[in-house]
């Protein structure tokens, strides 16, 4: 099974922009046996940014565009390294893949792409992808690592897409701030009552939301391939979803 895991910023980092040693060293782990099990896994990577952030010591997130370049140059070297150790302790390769709109939109740059990875799938490598903050600007950006991670799904006909996020999936309303919001486990088509229920804000980490997962949704379903909205603070859980479990949300694609 060919599997697009996405992990946002509030899964990897701590609110302070440091890394979460402990849960990322399991979210490796948990990947790795995913690999020996014999699937072929695509990371997409948030990070970056709120990385270097802590890496250079700032007090908050820069709000200009040179800013989130800067500290996504600092931070993406970090990231690497990070996976790279801890990937390797359990003898997987990594392999770097940083992507702009324009690579996506421009046919024979999007083949490139795609020649690479599936390349890098037959060699047993692990791609690690995120958007390349440093050179892109508000013309070029894809936007969000949610909607970067369905477009990565849909060009290399993925199996499955897992989202992982600060919560337990779609509710029927804000769970940290409504304590009866009910979640919701399967999404079989996204109606305006459901694209409605993403319009809050995202954490304070990252810049992506529920309307971005759901965006995202949209690309993964039209595309016939099935995705995952669940909480990445058990990494254990992406065992559960590649087995089929019900676990949080499960938006259904439709092959052919």
């Amino acid at each position: 099974m060919r599997i697009v895991i996405k992990i946002g910023t509030s899964t990897l980092a701590y609110e302070t922009g440091l890394l979460n040693i402990r849960r990322v060293e399991e979210l490796c782990r948990v990947m790795s046996d995913l690999k020996n099990a014999g699937n072929e896994v695509i990371l997409i990577s948030s990070g970056a940014i709120g990385m270097g952030v802590g890496k250079l010591g700032m007090k908050n997130r820069p709000a200009d565009i040179p800013g989130k370049q800067a500290a996504a140059a600092v931070g993406q070297c970090e990231l690497m390294y990070t996976y790279d150790k801890l990937f390797g302790e359990y003898n997987h390769t990594v392999a770097q893949i940083l992507l702009t709109k324009e690579d996506i939109e421009h046919e024979r740059r999007c083949e490139n792409f795609r020649n690479t990875i599936f390349r890098l799938l037959e060699l047993g490598a692990l791609p690690v992808i995120n958007e390349n903050d440093t050179v892109a600007t508000d013309e070029i950006v894809i936007g969000d690592n949610d909607t970067l991670a369905a477009i990565v799904a849909a060009n290399l006909e993925a199996d499955l897409l897992i989202l992982l996020s600060d919560i337990d999936g779609l509710y029927t309303c804000d769970p940290h701030k409504h304590p009866d919001a009910s979640l919701l486990p399967v999404v079989r088509e996204l109606t305006p009552d459901i694209i409605a229920l993403g319009e809050g804000k995202g954490s304070a980490l990252g810049t992506g939301g529920m309307k971005t997962k759901l965006h995202a949704a949209e690309i993964a379903m039209n595309a016939g391939i099935d995705m995952v909205i669940a909480n990445g603070a058990q990494p254990s859980v992406l065992y559960r979803i590649a087995d089929g479990e019900a676990v949080g949300t499960r938006f259904l694609g439709k092959r052919g």
